[in-house]
């Protein structure tokens, strides 16, 4: 038998797996094990805790954990569940989904973002608010500057009350053919939407998926300390978007000095191209819808608001008769009931607006497992009795210092940790529970301690590429990531100047 000749093509090397950083809920896993890994090494202790269940600085004493080995691993393997809805023990502290006392699980929390996911999934189902952007852009096409302006500032308040960030990324299609006719250039397209949603939730005032989880991680109102923040967010968001203007007349004036620089057939658009743009009119219904919303948001803001001790300025003032203190509970009942009045004035159907909702509120069920899972860590701590522990050693560290200075490190502590866990709700809920008592040995506004982390969570996701809104953006828009580095990099400072500013004086006159 003869055997043809083949000549056997050289074996190709394996491509090269391309690294991608884990997702928040993965970090959070490896979190919790490292965490209850450590809790064998580091000494148990407690502090003595005053009416209010507030460490008393300088009580800090040892005492054995009286945990066996299995007690541990039961909370290791319990630890999604506690994270949820843990029952804390008024006498042993220790929490458990068998106990009797309160809740120390995050369940409503947990609850409260599966609500607000139902409501903005109705919303944006509706297109209400992705056409009234476009009109926006399309009626301000022939001024530019204000053309920028009225989009960042419009991001900028979606961003400031509900988080509007990984949303931006259906609007490049529109925005990036306005800027190229109107004679500018891709990047001033990336600044004005990334930058623009990402200041607002850098000063969150009352975003529910970062202000609202810190405030509860911290055990204080949503509405504590929406003065400081609404000031900072007014003053960030104008350098901004002066930013932007900047660079973008720069360019219009000088293409050359465009940072992205310009691709084939950019510089052929002109003003007519927009004339052309489809653009579909606002109808009454989405009129409807549009202000059905801001009427939530509104009403959302009135019920969280400590109205007598933010016009008065005394912590302690008693509150006015027309307060409704509202915490997570009734805001998530408020925004499921939104999300149906919504789907009634869309005249949605039943079926439709049963559908989205559920979508909705199976889209948001990621950030609401990262929430359990970070609380989850934070139940082997305090059980572990290492929690007041940790507080312990930190307190060493910023015993003594100003109460500006101990914001500004606040702040600056919390920029690596953003880094590593890019989830704001798991950030916040990991975070809290140890920074918001420092706050107390500072004596310094916990709401100030809110303010400082949120602010490095929103500086860290302007620029970092765990990001999708950052990664994705840019690749949408055609810019190179180095590029939007040199771009945004000046302001990066201007920003993280500003906010040590704010948060200093925060806690000083807190």
């Amino acid at each position: 038998m003869s055997t043809a000749n083949t000549t056997e093509a050289p074996e190709q090397p394996p491509a090269k797996r391309k690294f991608t950083f884990p997702s928040a809920l993965t970090v959070l896993a490896v979190v919790t094990i490292a965490i209850w890994l450590l809790a064998f090494l580091i000494p148990s202790g407690e502090y003595d805790r005053n009416g209010e269940g507030a460490p008393v600085e300088g009580t800090y004493q040892r005492v054995d954990s009286g945990q066996s080995f299995v007690d541990r691993l039961n909370d290791l393997f319990l630890a999604p569940v506690n994270g949820l809805y843990g029952i804390q023990d008024p006498k042993t502290a220790l929490v458990s989904p068998d106990n009797s006392g309160d809740l120390y699980g995050s369940a409503g929390v947990f609850l409260f973002v599966l609500a607000i996911g139902a409501f903005i999934t109705v919303v944006f189902a509706t297109g209400a608010l992705d056409r009234g952007i476009g009109r926006l852009a399309h009626r301000l096409r022939e001024r530019g500057a204000l053309l920028i302006a009225g989009v960042m500032a419009v991001f900028s308040v979606l961003g400031t009350v509900e988080g509007f960030a990984e949303e931006t990324l259906g609007f490049y299609g529109l925005i990036v053919p306005l800027m190229l006719a109107l004679g500018y250039d891709r990047m001033t397209a990336v600044g004005a939407i990334i930058l623009g949603a990402g200041v607002g939730v850098l000063c969150s005032t009352v975003n529910p998926f970062a202000t609202g989880v810190a405030s509860s991680a911290a055990d204080i109102s949503l509405g504590d300390g929406i003065a400081l923040r609404f000031a900072m967010w007014i003053v960030l968001t104008g350098v901004t978007i002066a930013y932007v203007i900047r660079y973008a007349k720069r360019v219009r004036s000088d293409p050359a000095r465009s940072v992205s620089g310009f691709l084939p057939g950019d510089r052929d658009l002109d003003e007519t191209a927009t004339e052309a743009a489809d653009v579909p009119e606002l109808t009454g219904l989405h009129m409807g819808v549009l202000v059905a919303t801001a009427l939530v948001f509104a009403f959302m803001i009135f019920s969280v608001v400590p109205w007598a001790s933010a016009l008065t300025g005394d912590a302690e003032a008693i509150p006015y008769g027309f307060e409704l203190d509202w915490s997570f509970p009734q805001l998530a009942a408020l925004f499921l009931v939104a999300a149906v009045l919504v789907g009634i004035v869309a005249r949605m159907g039943e079926q439709k607006l049963s559908s989205t909702i559920v979508q909705g509120a199976a889209d948001f069920v990621s950030p609401a497992l990262v929430i359990l899972l970070a609380r989850g860590v934070t139940v082997i701590m305090n059980n572990s009795k290492i929690t007041d522990t940790v507080l312990h050693a930190i307190e060493g560290v910023v015993k003594g210092t100003a109460s500006g200075v101990f914001a500004i490190i606040v702040f600056l502590v919390n920029l690596p940790l953003a880094f590593l866990i890019p989830s704001t709700s798991g950030h916040a809920t990991l975070a809290m529970p140890i920074l918001a008592p420092l706050a107390d040995f500072a004596d310094v506004s916990r709401a100030v301690v809110v303010t400082a982390w949120q602010a490095a969570s929103g500086w860290m996701n302007l620029w970092v590429p765990t990001t999708a809104v950052t990664i994705g953006g840019v690749a949408l828009a055609k810019v190179g990531y180095d590029k939007y580095l040199r771009f945004v990099w000046p302001l990066l400072v201007i920003l993280l100047v500003l906010i040590c500013v704010f948060v200093a004086l925060g806690a000083a006159f807190t």
